[in-house]
């Protein structure tokens, strides 16, 4: 009973206290704080493109923030990734845990079962008999597939169903399955209610509610946060000035600045800055332009003298080759009348 109570850890609490991540192109989400206990269903809301995703790997140790701390479990970010990273596990998150389409769910299930077998078992688990990992990796299984309300045999195919036959509700049923067979204590899940029909929304809160009263601490990306859950909402933390700054309506210009969400606004001061770096290097390069017309222009000159020397020798270079060929034809000359004179005395008619 004991070591069943160790192999199913109560969920983890989470905790962020101005939470931030910024990337190449600013912002993803800053200033972000709350608080949930363990086994609570938290939703992050927002319009895609606000961050959901960044803070919802950041929160689970897969991606590292840049100003703030969170806790989850007691394990601090960004200090702590890698532990947090043991003890979370990852939905469906398009570009990180996608379900291969060519995969039957069968395989899908077997793979993570070896996977958590191979590099989360402990070494006891080794030493068991064949037989006995097998029908510990099949008890996973089914626990696995039995919290997240998928029903094999209703399947088109059974187990043997491909994942490019199977419905979205059906597809999200098996990415949280495959999440639970480590028994994580804490469950993330991107674009929850994505391509859903009111009804299949409704069933999808009802599954990811469940796995929370079970105990396992879930973080669900949404665009509406249902109604019971903890929102947290990443556009309001994107959009929040920062302290000690004066709030206004975006401008025309402003608008006109297509500027991605979370992106820094620059100040007057830089902008100055900016203006003066641009000015001084178009100084630089309307320089660089007259230097090189002025090296062309003295290129020019030069090839003008060139050919005007090479003109001026045209005529001597003629004369010098007259004179050449005119001394050809008398050698050639004089040389035919001396071979036909010896022709002739050879004949004895000269």
């Amino acid at each position: 009973m004991g070591a069943e109570a160790e192999e199913r850890p109560h969920g983890a609490a989470v905790v962020a206290d101005g939470f931030g991540l910024k990337g190449p192109r600013g912002w993803a989400f800053r200033e972000v704080s709350f608080r949930a206990g363990p086994g609570t269903l938290v939703a992050i809301e927002g319009p895609s493109g606000s961050g959901r995703t960044c803070l919802l790997l950041a929160l689970t140790g897969r991606m590292k923030a840049k100003e703030g701390t969170a806790e989850i479990g007691g394990l601090r970010l960004p200090g702590k990734m890698a532990a947090v990273r043991r003890i979370s596990a990852l939905g469906h998150v398009p570009g990180v845990s996608e379900l291969d389409p060519a995969f039957t769910v069968a395989e899908h299930l077997g793979e993570r079962a070896l996977l958590q077998r191979r590099f989360d078992g402990s070494v006891r688990t080794f030493l068991r008999r064949p037989s006995e990992r097998r029908a510990s990796a099949r008890a996973r299984i089914d626990e696995a597939v039995a919290a997240a309300g998928l029903d094999l045999a209703a399947l088109p195919k059974g187990e043997r169903t491909s994942v490019r036959d199977l419905e979205r509700l059906e597809a999200l049923r098996l990415s949280i399955a495959l999440a639970l067979i480590s028994r994580p204590r804490l469950l993330a899940v991107d674009d929850t209610d994505l391509k859903l029909s009111d009804a299949d929304r409704a069933e999808a809160w009802a599954l990811l509610r469940s796995v929370a009263d079970s105990g396992t601490t879930v973080l669900a990306v949404c665009s509406e946060a249902p109604e019971g859950a903890l929102r947290i909402t990443t556009l309001d933390a994107t959009t929040a000035p920062a302290p000690g700054t004066d709030t206004a309506p975006a401008t025309d210009t402003d608008k006109a600045a297509d500027t991605a969400p979370g992106a820094e606004a620059r100040t007057a001061d830089e902008a100055e800055a900016a203006t003066g770096a641009d000015a001084e290097a178009r100084t630089e390069a309307d320089t660089a332009t007259a230097d090189a017309t002025a090296d062309d222009a003295d290129d020019t000159a030069a090839g003008t003298k060139a050919s005007k020397a090479d003109k001026a020798e045209v005529p001597d270079k003629a004369k010098r080759a007259d004179e050449a060929d005119k001394a050809d034809r008398d050698l050639t000359e004089d040389t035919t009348e001396e071979g036909a004179a010896d022709a002739l005395a050879e004949t004895g008619r000269a």
